[in-house]
């Protein structure tokens, strides 16, 4: 608007100049300024008032580092729509309104499309986008907020796949064509027949459905509460935040593996019980949302294992070394897979056995034996 006024001005100088030295030229050149300033941004107030921008997201949800993306609705009044820009939180900047004014010849409406990643998992908040317009020649310039709200994303953690680093450990936990030993550690019941995978015991292949001419099929076998894989997620740690994500992904995709496979359970930091995650994935959204939502730092609870051993594999995933709590090597547990971020050593003797989204994971006892760690508080 300050530029309004100094034009406005300049015009009564013009005028004020024609009636001194009666130079009759100036009248016009005054009056023309005058309308100038009390016309354009009379247009813009009334073109701002009528006009608006909405953003719409294609989803509430997306995973780390995958785009999403989001519709914003720029709408005009009969004034038309005098030029400017949309400035909007979820796109990082401004959108030029100018190729929008083209479209908009038609109809009263136009649409832009924005795509956005996010690296960090968290639940982000959008405030509503801002339509700026203004004049050619830069006299009046007015914001419009929209009055849609503030909008909510989650952003989830991503999931990787396991990279086995030491033939003997893929063969300990996965047979060649898939993770198959894990469910001679969690299953306990027979759940019907299922074709034969390379590397499953004779002792669980079907000898009768192999008599009857049925092929080779093997025992499927149902898994109990505690006797299926357990991962625990243990976030305590210092100030590096890259630490607790990277420990919330190896979590999820560790999760997410042993659930697809055989079902597993959950444990999630001050949780008392654990998530149970069947092989159909029903219970994986709710999850993986709560894992997105985890906070980790020095005060961030500790898990709450239990004292009993369970017959299935522990996973426990911690953000710093040395978390590997004495209620687990106490109660005698069978197998126990430490796994912390890439650029830590561990308190163990022995080569990582895989790594799985920035993270390796360390065998520390299996069938009987004690856990090569040093003793130290929970």
């Amino acid at each position: 608007m300050k530029r309004a006024v100094g034009i406005a001005l300049a015009g009564a100088a013009l005028i004020l100049a024609a009636f001194l030295f009666d130079a009759r030229g100036l009248f016009v050149s005054g009056i023309a300024f005058l309308i100038l300033a009390a016309v354009i941004p009379a247009w813009i107030w009334w073109a701002a008032a009528a006009a608006g921008a909405v953003r719409r997201l294609d989803d509430e949800r997306v995973l780390e580092d995958q785009p999403l993306e989001a519709r914003i609705v720029v709408r005009r009044g009969p004034l038309g729509l005098p030029g400017g820009e949309v400035l909007d939180p979820f796109a990082g900047g401004a959108i030029s309104l100018s190729g929008a004014a083209g479209r908009m010849r038609a109809g009263r409406v136009s649409e832009m499309r924005v795509v956005a990643r996010f690296p960090r998992r968290g639940r982000w908040r959008f405030e509503p986008p801002t339509l700026v317009l203004s004049d050619p020649l830069g006299l009046a310039r007015v914001r419009t907020t929209g009055e849609s709200g503030s909008q909510s994303l989650l952003v989830l953690p991503r999931t990787e796949r396991l990279r086995w680093l030491r033939r003997d450990s893929g063969q300990r936990f996965a047979s060649p064509g898939g993770p198959a030993s894990l469910d001679a550690l969690a299953a306990t019941e027979v759940d019907g027949l299922r074709p034969y995978r390379l590397g499953t015991p004779a002792s669980r292949i079907s000898w009768p459905a192999f008599a009857r001419g049925a092929g080779l099929l093997e025992r499927r076998l149902r898994a109990e509460r505690d006797s299926g894989p357990l991962v625990v997620l243990d976030v305590r740690a210092g100030a590096d935040g890259e630490h607790v994500d990277a420990a919330v992904r190896a979590a999820a995709s560790l999760a997410f593996a042993l659930g697809k496979l055989t079902g597993c359970d959950l444990l999630l930091p001050g949780d008392r019980r654990p998530l149970q995650i069947e092989p159909d994935l029903g219970a994986w959204p709710g999850a993986h949302a709560r894992r997105a939502l985890v906070e980790g730092g020095p005060s961030a609870p500790p898990p709450s294992l239990s004292r009993r051993p369970r017959a299935g594999t522990i996973f426990y995933v911690a953000a710093e070394p040395g978390r590997l709590t004495v209620p687990l090597r106490r109660a005698g547990q069978r197998a126990a897979v430490l796994v912390l971020p890439s650029e830590l050593t561990p308190e163990v003797r022995g080569v990582p056995s895989f790594e799985v989204s920035g993270c390796r994971g360390y065998l520390l006892a299996a069938s009987g034996r004690p856990a090569p760690v040093t003793e130290q508080a929970a």
